[in-house]
């Protein structure tokens, strides 16, 4: 059973979430949180497994509360759910250690799709966002590609990695390299490390940005 909370300010948009969501056997709403404090002190509480986070709320934004609540508590997986596309939201929210990035336009199915998907350890991106993902693909001249991170990384680090990039699973990552589903825990543990991020998401990004793995 996932155990979910949900974050935003609005409750008609809560309400109707929570419906949608009580409909599914596999997903359980344990919390409901009005602001970034609120969201904060319920993740103690509830423990929830994910946390559907708008970015618009009061005292702490979404992105603020993310970035608390992910040194706090790291396994706890955080979709942000927001009407916001603009690029600066978007990376500051991956950037924290946000596991997916939804646009509030986005199909009810798609949303309890994306809460299991990054249950499952799996990073979510609207498509409307990953035109812009991908527009990060190349490195800024200011910030040359760090050689000496990408060596860092061994020969089978490097195949995880590419493996995190196309979305899979460890799961997955396991079954193509024909490895344990421990070993593939490790290697990510590993990558997260040298690159220093905090999510797939953000590995991801980092990767693509910095040109770690090939596109096609």
């Amino acid at each position: 059973m996932i155990k979910l909370m949900l974050v935003d300010d609005h409750a008609v948009l809560r309400d109707g979430l929570k419906n949608i969501l009580d409909l599914e056997t596999d997903i359980k709403v344990v919390a409901e949180a009005v602001n970034g404090n609120d969201a904060i002190a319920k993740v103690k509480e509830e423990q929830p497994d994910v946390i559907l986070m708008d970015i618009n709320i009061p005292e702490k934004n979404g992105i603020e509360a993310t970035s608390i609540i992910k040194q706090l508590y790291p396994s706890v997986k955080i979709l942000m759910l927001t009407m916001y596309d603009h690029d600066e939201y978007f990376m500051s929210a991956i950037r924290e250690g946000a596991d997916g990035y939804l646009l509030k336009d986005a199909p009810s199915q798609q949303v309890v799709d994306a809460i299991r998907a990054v249950a499952g350890g799996q990073s979510v991106i609207h498509p409307t966002m990953t035109k812009k993902f991908l527009a990060f693909q190349q490195p800024k001249a200011a910030e040359p590609v760090e050689e000496k991170v990408e060596g860092a990384l061994t020969g089978r680090e490097k195949e995880v990695l590419l493996c995190l990039v196309r979305g899979m699973n460890n799961k997955e990552i396991a079954g193509s390299l024909y490895i344990s589903d421990k070993t593939v825990k490790i290697h990510v543990s590993n990558i997260f490390k040298k690159l220093g991020v905090k999510s797939r998401s953000q590995v991801v990004i980092y990767a693509v940005q910095n040109q770690l793995v090939p596109l096609t």
